[in-house]
């Protein structure tokens, strides 16, 4: 079967529209009181698991109002394809698995020549996609990885910033940027468990209330070291405390 993610109001910028950018994502709009709800979700499941290139998140209509908001429910299921942050196309009600398959079906599109140039990876093929469509996200995001990546060249890494400027934030964007600004810095901070990124926010912490660009840099460390390292709850909430 499908691996199913279930989304949230917080999550669903990540989970949904960002990830949108790399596949066609369909939102399950459901509710654990909903019959109809529960037979759909193993027919979405089921098709989903055997089509590449789509990926089904399922978001509960009740724990999430903002996210039922935004697509305005009025009835469940509701079931929307997301592709590049924006509706390809949408039911209401649970269709059979022959409509679900033909419903799926009807979201594949041949690559254009952009996705291509992206799936290539390579440099000169990532400028060709931005030469082609200068607002692709997908394209931004994965030209300015690369350009980010370039610790010992900092116009790279500025182009990298400019870049990204053109895009709508998100944690994606955010990583990208600080390892952008922090150059050989960031590599130190990503592949070291040890001390020395824990010396550096120590001495920073001490600076942040007045100096903007030893708060940008004690920002950036936290976003290198990444959600899941332990420390980093507990540099924000020290960051939080002297500031305020």
């Amino acid at each position: 079967m499908a691996v199913v993610t279930d989304v949230t109001d917080a999550t669903f910028e990540a989970d949904v529209l960002t990830r949108s950018t790399t596949a066609t994502v369909v939102v399950d709009l459901w509710a654990s009181w909903c019959g109809p709800c529960r037979v759909l979700g193993p027919i979405l499941e089921k098709v989903v698991a055997e089509t590449d290139g789509v990926e089904l998140v399922k978001v509960d209509v009740d724990a999430n109002p903002r996210t039922a908001t935004a697509f305005q429910v009025q009835s469940i299921p509701a079931v929307y394809a997301i592709r590049d942050r924006k509706v390809l196309d949408s039911f209401i009600g649970a269709l059979g698995e022959p409509a679900v398959r033909s419903w799926i079906a009807g979201l594949q599109v041949a690559p254009s020549e952009t996705e291509l140039l992206i799936e290539s990876g390579d440099e000169a093929s990532l400028r060709k996609a931005v030469e082609l469509e200068p607002a692709n996200e997908r394209a931004l995001l994965a030209l300015s990885t690369l350009l980010a990546a370039d610790r010992s060249d900092p116009t790279r890494r500025e182009e990298a910033l400019r870049l990204l400027a053109k895009l709508p934030e998100s944690a994606e964007s955010r990583r990208i940027a600080a390892e952008a600004r922090l150059g050989e810095e960031a590599g130190e901070a990503g592949g070291s468990p040890g001390q020395g990124v824990e010396a550096k926010l120590d001495d920073l912490l001490h600076r942040v209330r007045t100096d903007d660009a030893a708060r940008q840099e004690f920002i950036d460390l936290l976003e290198i070291l990444g959600s899941e390292d332990p420390r980093t709850a507990a540099y924000r909430k020290a960051l939080t405390a002297r500031l305020f």
